[in-house]
């Protein structure tokens, strides 16, 4: 059977295995984990586009782990009420969606069992890539991988790990024109909505983290409600009333003039597809400025976290940036806090203090704050290495899209990746620095400090 799409470009299309369609079988499967939305979805388009050669419906699983890594209630919780929507929007295409409480590898395997051949969407993290691999050994039908949260498809932008953003932005320019489509819902085959597969009430999203039982600390928030619809809600919002102005205004902290599709693309309730498309009646530095965080800066994470497998550890870092914390690592400090200090917000840096408290009250914090924030935990601790563990765990367990390759690139930036050689100073050596006074010349403070008050 010809399994080549003919909506979408090939090279978003990998092959993991190499077994035949089981054209008994009763259904396509699409294995839902990286892309978790029911629309602007590759995955499943194309799993509706080989449903309807085999005359096949299409069954959607998702596999919900319990003690999925650094998850806390505050990330299932939002990743659960975009699930629910999922649910919703898949029945309303006669498309049955089936959740189960399970290691995602396992769960896909028992719902293969009855299915023609499997789709799955991508992921760029370790586990996520073991988990397809894992997959493949396990099921006797074949397992096509789809790339959708890049718009330029990682190997097909860079066959190797980039430098920094000015060696990939020209790569991914030169491919926008080829891989920036549209992704337009198909009518399924046939519905599977009969056949009586079983799984969890996923509109029960509270039921759902009781029986999950997840690290109540941090707990749910109210700032960012989670799903496809809210996110779009944002967005919107944005455009209408701050797009005109974010080129100028955004990185000032205390306007928050961004998108906030971060923690939707981390869970992959928005595709950057979609909000490429968005953008394609605008002109300007506008629409270059965003471009730039959305496409280059995003997929320049993506590329550092596929081709480098240190992403997680200071052994990502070049050598020279090593080399030059190394030499300085014994350098006086001020200052040093115990992890329980910083992460109560007591340090003697209000405006430090203050981004601590707004990441652990919001689960977000605008990009510049992100940066100072890192940047003085270097100042903070008496070793580069336990200042990156901190930075690891912090970011991870408080921030909504923290786990991310955004995440992860961004933290090796502190310690010098994807930058240059600076001026040499204590402590930091030659890595860029972040000074109070500097951000006090280059952000409104007293404004910052008074954002989110009362």
């Amino acid at each position: 059977m010809d399994l080549e799409s003919k909506k979408f470009a090939k090279e978003r299309f990998y092959r993991l295995n190499q077994s035949e369609v089981d054209r008994e079988g009763k259904y396509v499967l699409y294995w839902m984990q990286r892309s978790q939305r029911a629309e602007w979805n590759m995955a499943l388009e194309y799993a509706i586009e080989m449903g309807k050669k085999l005359d096949k419906g299409v069954v959607v699983c998702f596999g919900l782990m319990e003690d999925y890594p650094e998850a806390t209630e505050r990330h299932y919780a939002f990743m659960l009420e975009g699930i629910s929507e999922v649910g919703e929007k898949l029945n309303q295409r006669n498309i049955s969606f089936i959740l189960r409480i399970g290691h995602p590898v396992d769960v896909a395997q028992e719902i293969a069992a009855d299915a023609c051949l499997v789709i799955c969407d991508q992921g760029y993290l370790r586990h996520m890539r073991k988990w397809r691999s894992d997959l493949v050994d396990k099921i006797a039908v074949p397992l096509i991988q789809v790339e959708d949260n890049a718009v330029v498809p990682v190997e097909t932008a860079s066959d190797k790990e980039e430098y920094a953003a000015r060696t990939i932005r020209k790569k991914i320019h030169q491919n926008l024109s080829q891989f920036g489509e549209g992704i337009h819902p198909l009518k399924p085959a046939k519905s599977t909505l009969q056949l009586g597969l079983k799984g969890e009430d996923i509109a029960e999203t509270d039921q759902l983290l009781k029986k999950l039982d997840p690290p109540k600390n941090p707990g749910r928030i109210d700032t960012f409600r989670g799903g496809t619809k809210e996110a779009k809600k944002h967005f919107r919002q944005w455009m209408d009333h701050g797009y005109h102005q974010y080129d100028k205004d955004r990185n000032q902290p205390h306007l928050e003039n961004v998108s906030h599709m971060s923690p939707y693309l981390h869970f992959g309730q928005i595709s950057p597809l979609w909000l490429l498309d968005q953008m394609k009646s605008k002109r300007g530095e506008n629409k270059d400025s965003y471009l730039e965080e959305l496409i280059v800066r995003r997929e320049l994470a993506i590329n550092f976290v596929w081709f480098n497998k240190e992403y997680d550890s200071l052994k990502a870092i070049p050598d020279w940036a090593w080399e030059t914390l190394e030499t300085h690592k014994s350098d006086k400090r001020e200052r040093v806090y115990t992890m329980e200090e910083m992460e109560n917000a007591e340090t003697h840096d209000p405006y430090w203090n203050k981004a601590m408290q707004t990441m652990k009250d919001r689960g977000y914090l605008h990009n510049h704050m992100r940066m100072y924030w890192g940047k003085q935990i270097l100042l903070y601790t008496n070793t580069p290495q336990y200042a990156h563990n901190v930075v690891t765990e912090l970011n991870n367990k408080y921030f909504l899209d923290g786990r991310d390759p955004n995440s992860y690139a961004n933290i090796a930036w502190l310690f010098g990746n994807h930058d240059r050689g600076w001026t040499e100073r204590e402590v930091f050596g030659k890595v860029r620095s972040m000074t109070k006074s500097g951000l006090e010349r280059k952000i409104d403070t007293e404004a910052y400090l008074s954002k989110f008050e009362g």
